[in-house]
């Protein structure tokens, strides 16, 4: 629920920013055929069975597949056994009423529902699954100083943060004549396809992993089902 939040957040501000520039959106996740399934539509719906319909229906369908035509992209494969498992309706609409007041553009409040998420994880712990602080990763990026054409892995990835981190680096990253260094040729596909790669041996952290980098806008990172240490 809080991905799909997030989606419809991101397209409202790359329709607020069409709009001022008077051209297309760009990109865009959601179509005429599929607006059932953002965010800012169901959320108004008052009627708790007609919200449970159309989330589970079509919003969840939507979100799962979402990518469809790129079925060998990390989030597809990671997303294609996941289910819906809200099951009562005044649950689901007391749920989209609570994440719906939660500033999701607060990059410090979606660090704590990330690692909220984990620590309510049955494996949380027990697998050796933590969450590094968010002082501690963007202290690690800065002294590592990304370039833009490096090749980044992290083999025990969880929700993605370190990788999450350096994007957000390199994105605000500009060379000596004040130009963002994702903008020069060939830097934004390879940031997009070939940069990003991380492993996790838990089927939910993949998920949630994937589902962070998606939103973070890199369209194919490489995060892989892989127990590092038994490479060893």
């Amino acid at each position: 629920m809080l991905f799909i939040k997030r989606l419809d957040d991101l397209e409202l501000v790359k329709e607020k920013k069409a709009q001022r520039l008077s051209r297309p959106v760009e990109n865009p996740i959601f179509g005429d055929d599929n607006k059932h399934a953002r965010w800012s539509y169901f959320k108004n719906i008052t009627d708790a069975e007609e919200m449970m319909r159309v989330v589970r229906d079509e919003a969840f369908p939507f979100i799962k597949n979402l990518g469809g035509e790129a079925v060998k992209s990390a989030y597809a494969r990671h997303m294609k056994d996941a289910m819906f498992l809200i099951a009562n309706p005044g649950l689901l609409i007391n749920v989209v009423n609570q994440i719906d007041s939660i500033p999701m553009e607060d990059r410090d409040t979606k660090g704590d529902l990330y690692e909220y998420m984990l620590s309510k994880l049955t494996t949380a712990g027990t697998n050796g699954q933590f969450r590094t602080p968010r002082h501690i990763i963007k202290m690690i990026v800065e002294l590592m100083a990304p370039n833009a054409r490096e090749v980044l892995c992290d083999p025990a990835c969880g929700t993605a943060g370190f990788l999450v981190s350096v994007a957000e680096y390199l994105q605000e990253l500009k060379d000596s004549d004040g130009n963002y260094i994702l903008n020069a040729p060939g830097n934004r596909e390879h940031f997009n396809k070939e940069m990003f790669h991380g492993f996790d041996f838990d089927a939910t952290m993949l998920r949630i992993g994937s589902m962070n980098l998606m939103l973070h806008g890199i369209e194919d990172p490489k995060i892989e089902a892989r127990d590092s240490l038994s490479q060893l």
